[in-house]
């Protein structure tokens, strides 16, 4: 059965009420294990972490009792604080060695790796916009550490066909993977990727010791390399129509949060920026996805083109949004996320350093 997002809102706080975290916690390695399916959904802006964590916590859970579930739920927070102070788009921390090309595999473009666990992974990506979080790194690691190709150009590619894209997350997660966000490359071999995506292969390129993976030429296989081609579907929108005796809410793809200002009367506008799309391009799933997303606000209208040019055209001087890194030329009032511990802002050089900050939040 292929998997599939609704985007009502109702059935989607049925999906955060379905949430078992203990079997999160002892299967949420596997392919099959009790994975939640939320990000898409958190990374949208429609719920948010500490919504999730909340309403589990509702039901009795205490934090130890969940610990793995709601360290998932801090990651994404700690990769949007790094987002705020660093400049993601580049090595972190130290640069990737060795780089053989800043292009992407061609086999990783075609499902055609010979890892079947990854190949299957990849194609769940092009029909559903998911890919499994460990597959995520198996794919990078294959990328960068095997094929030796630096990180960026193929994070785009993940990115734009992701359903649940952030590239915060995104872009930190294939530096850590490729050691630029991490003191030591991630690699996976054969036997760990059997094992989590019930696989059975033997005597491929990955079929080695770690030992040897760490150390050995880039396959033949994987040497072809192409320029990954991203095309943007953007809707058309004509004259829409606002009231400037009340305030705007401006939505865009990372706030499609029906909660947002809810009872408040005012004008609620989807802005879609071609010039974001231009610097971050994703998939026309990934658009209908956005768009069916925000027909769970009532009256929204949808714009595309700049801030700028929707506040000059409209005058709307009484302008409100959400902080986020990539919100760039917006002005107004500007409003915080909702974050698990919000308190605990800045840098911290590592999940675990800023962990034991949450951990005493969330304890006290």
């Amino acid at each position: 059965m292929a998997l599939k997002f609704e985007t009502d809102y109702k059935t989607i706080l049925e999906k955060i009420d379905q949430i078992d975290p203990i079997a999160y916690g002892k299967t949420r390695n596997y392919v099959d294990g009790a994975v939640t399916c939320l990000s898409p959904y958190i990374s949208r802006g429609v719920i948010c972490t500490k919504q999730v964590l909340e309403t589990v916590l509702a039901k009795g859970y205490k934090i130890a009792q969940i610990e793995s579930f709601v360290k998932e739920l801090c990651w994404r927070d700690y990769f949007q604080r790094v987002a705020q102070v660093k400049d993601v788009n580049v090595d972190i921390k130290q640069s990737q060695n060795p780089i053989l090309n800043y292009e992407i595999p061609a086999q990783i473009v075609n499902a055609t790796t010979g890892i079947e666990g990854i190949d299957n992974a990849i194609k769940q990506l092009y029909q559903a916009g998911y890919m499994h979080n460990h597959c995520r790194m198996y794919t990078a690691s294959l990328v960068c550490n095997i094929a030796q190709s630096h990180w960026h150009h193929p994070a785009q590619w993940m990115y734009y066909h992701l359903l649940d894209c952030d590239w915060a997350s995104n872009a930190c997660s294939w530096q850590w993977v490729a050691g630029a966000n991490s003191h030591k490359k991630y690699y996976a071999n054969q036997e760990n990727i059997n094992k989590y995506t019930k696989t059975n292969q033997v005597d491929t390129y990955l079929d080695k010791p770690y030992g040897v993976l760490e150390t050995m030429e880039a396959p033949a296989q994987l040497l072809a390399t192409e320029k990954f081609n991203a095309t943007i579907e953007l809707p058309v929108s004509g004259k829409i129509e606002l009231d400037l005796a009340l305030p705007t809410f401006i939505y865009n793809y990372y706030n499609i949060d029906p909660l947002w200002h809810k009872d408040e009367p005012g004008n609620r506008v989807l802005l879609i920026e071609p010039s974001f799309f231009s610097n971050y391009p994703v998939s026309k799933n990934c658009i209908d996805f956005m768009l069916a997303l925000s027909k769970n606000i009532p009256n929204i209208k949808v714009y595309v083109g700049s801030f700028q040019l929707l506040s000059d055209a409209y005058n709307a001087g009484n302008i409100y949004y959400k902080e986020h890194p990539l919100n760039v030329g917006y002005s107004g009032n500007k409003e915080e996320r909702d974050w698990i511990a919000p308190a605990i802002s800045g840098y911290y050089p590592s999940f675990f350093a800023y962990w034991k900050k949450v951990e005493k939040h969330l304890y006290k």
